[in-house]
């Protein structure tokens, strides 16, 4: 790390302001308790307008990914290429607030580790609801 301290605190200080909102967005979008459409939508209509708002920037990505689909390039083609932004966006968003590239390899692991967190529990929230919802969201 840096000798300079105040390099060390905007790093950590990124890095948790950047676990917080992730972490918020998990527990508000968490809507696995709900059985019907009807409660899905009530529950929709108590998430925040900053919630609101990223559910948005979600399917706005997810619709040009859906766009990208066509008898020659399959989900999974479509898939990999998304996943790769994500990871490509995601490295310059925790790029954010470092000093120096010394410092930003230094915390390397540390980001690897909150991004595949983060990822593993969003991908599980969304698993729970594709098996809750199988026929609704994979027969329409």
């Amino acid at each position: 790390m840096s000798n300079n301290a105040s390099s060390m605190n905007n790093d950590d200080q990124s890095l948790a302001d950047l676990e917080k909102v992730a972490e918020k967005a998990i527990k508000e979008a968490n809507l696995e308790n709900a059985k019907t459409e009807e409660a899905v939508g009530e529950q929709i209509a108590e998430i925040s307008p900053d919630m609101k708002a990223f559910f948005q920037r979600a399917d706005a990505l997810i619709s040009v990914a859906n766009g990208q689909l066509s008898e020659q390039v399959h989900s999974g083609k479509v898939g990999a290429s998304l996943m790769y932004a994500s990871a490509r966006f995601s490295a310059s968003v925790a790029s954010i607030g470092f000093q120096s590239a010394e410092d930003f390899v230094n915390e390397k692991d540390k980001i690897i580790e909150f991004y595949s967190k983060q990822f593993c529990q969003m991908l599980s929230d969304n698993l729970d609801d594709y098996a809750q919802n199988f026929d609704k969201y994979t027969k329409s």
